[in-house]
């Protein structure tokens, strides 16, 4: 793939796009008390058009099927994912609340511009045994993370990250962006931000490398091969105490996608996911992706194909292979910038350096 880095890595070098954290973290917290949960919100103001692919077979989710391209909803004006399992998705309230207050969604009142419904679906990952069982996002949780909505935000243990733990280690919130080179996609970015807490692992047992780190080689992460002795005691860590696996995130482009085109979007990302989890998907899991495309960028060029296919076929299949990417890196970015919470030890206390 003919790709580099955007200027932030992230997913807001999407011209449009904001992140914004709100978390409670009791710095005492255990696995059984003290707050350690958050969430993370993805605003786009003006609204963006959205898909979604969930793989797991225990999502928590809602808004999804509106997302579904046969139905008449084309945009969404922000993107939840938080910590708290279902009980987490009240945090939608408040951010709808917030864009209410200032104007972002559906206008449904031509006579009275503040009239509106704003679209937020989200997602959420189980981060209940991190922390007190009780303690999860709430409204005011959504309120505050859409109200601190920026092009620069924290990863790693923060947000819907900061409860999260992937496989025996720190999971946490990470992000990538491309930007594409030549060809039918030349100057389009492709971006990723996701909340890695699966209970697969997200190392290489044998040699200590996160799996995520396959498709570039570790030497793009600044990586080196750990240590016989250091991979011997991080081998010997006891796996998280629930079989409740998901990891959940959003993929962005400003190339100017259809509905279907987000959702092919959306779909080849999760090729991301399962280069940088084993397992991933799984009966018990939640695994999910939204797509947003703003459309943002110039018309690329379009190469002359056969009728039966769409004039930006070639573009979508370089954006699809580039969405994949950005998961991938996004994954080894969240456990390379998590910190240990509530005992859970991060990648870079298991090997330093």
């Amino acid at each position: 793939m003919n790709a580099a880095a955007g200027q932030r890595n992230s997913l807001t070098d999407v011209p449009g796009l904001l992140v914004g954290h709100h978390h409670e973290l009791d710095p005492a917290a255990t696995l059984s008390t003290g707050a350690a949960t958050g969430c993370t919100v993805v605003r786009a103001p003006g609204g963006a058009v959205a898909a979604v692919d969930v793989r797991g077979g225990g999502p928590g989710t809602r808004e999804t099927d509106l997302l579904d391209p046969r139905n008449t909803v084309r945009q969404v004006d922000a993107i939840l994912l938080t910590g708290g399992s279902a009980y987490g998705l009240a945090a939608a309230d408040g951010v709808m609340r917030w864009l209410e207050e200032h104007g972002d969604g559906i206008a449904l009142d031509p006579a009275d511009a503040s009239r509106v419904v704003p679209i937020v679906p989200a997602a959420v990952i189980f981060d209940l045994p991190v922390g007190a069982w009780g303690i999860r996002p709430t409204a005011e949780f959504g309120y505050r993370a859409a109200d601190a909505a920026a092009e620069d935000f924290a990863r790693g243990s923060v947000g819907a990250g900061v409860g999260a733990r992937a496989g025996s280690i720190k999971g946490g919130v990470g992000t990538a962006s491309v930007v594409l080179g030549a060809g039918a996609a030349a100057g389009i970015t492709v971006a990723a931000l996701i909340v890695a807490n699966p209970v697969g692992s997200v190392f290489d047992p044998r040699t200590g490398l996160p799996w995520g780190s396959g498709t570039d080689g570790p030497g793009y992460f600044g990586l080196r091969p750990p240590t016989p002795e250091q991979i011997a005691a991080a081998d010997a860590l006891p796996v998280k105490g629930t079989v409740l696996n998901t990891t959940i995130g959003v993929v962005a482009t400003d190339a100017a996608l259809d509905p279907a085109g987000c959702q092919r979007m959306a779909a080849t990302a999760h090729d991301g996911l399962a280069r940088a989890i084993r397992p991933a998907h799984s009966p018990l899991d939640g695994d999910t992706l939204f797509a947003l495309a703003t459309g943002t960028a110039e018309s690329a060029a379009t190469v002359a194909l056969p009728p039966a296919f769409p004039p930006d076929l070639l573009v979508l299949d370089e954006v699809c292979t580039a969405a994949a990417v950005c998961v991938e890196r996004a994954i080894v970015d969240a456990i390379r910038s998590a910190h240990a919470v509530a005992g859970i030890p991060a990648y870079h206390d298991l090997f330093p350096g």
